[in-house]
């Protein structure tokens, strides 16, 4: 086995990994990654289903969070990474939103449909 195989596993087996594995800087991010999957799941549905205020609010939350992530002290980069997939998710919807109701237009995309 190779040292950097051996430091690895050697890692994984420590008091501070199981520990690690074992907090909230784990976990909390763990459980929010429901956030991000759903809004990347929610890329494929029709944009009428979008709603603005939501939208806006999640990005907002995503934003004050990655924040948070970054100067918590040891930083989260777990946490981090959850809420910078969410804020590419939640400004996907956006455009997606502002595309339908305001540019390309509800009426133009009904028609489509017919």
């Amino acid at each position: 086995m190779s040292g950097m195989a051996r430091k690895f596993l050697n890692h994984l087996k420590s008091k501070e990994f199981r520990e690690y594995l074992m907090s909230t800087h784990f976990w909390g991010p763990v459980a929010n990654w429901g956030i991000p999957l759903a809004a990347i799941a929610d890329t494929r549905k029709d944009p009428i289903f979008i709603s603005g205020k939501m939208t806006l609010a999640l990005s907002i939350y995503s934003l004050m969070f990655m924040r948070f992530a970054w100067k918590v002290q040891p930083r989260n980069l777990l946490l981090f990474a959850c809420h910078f997939t969410n804020e590419c998710a939640q400004l996907t919807q956006g455009a997606r939103f502002v595309n339908y109701y305001y540019i390309q237009g509800e009426k133009k995309t009904n028609e489509d449909k017919s």
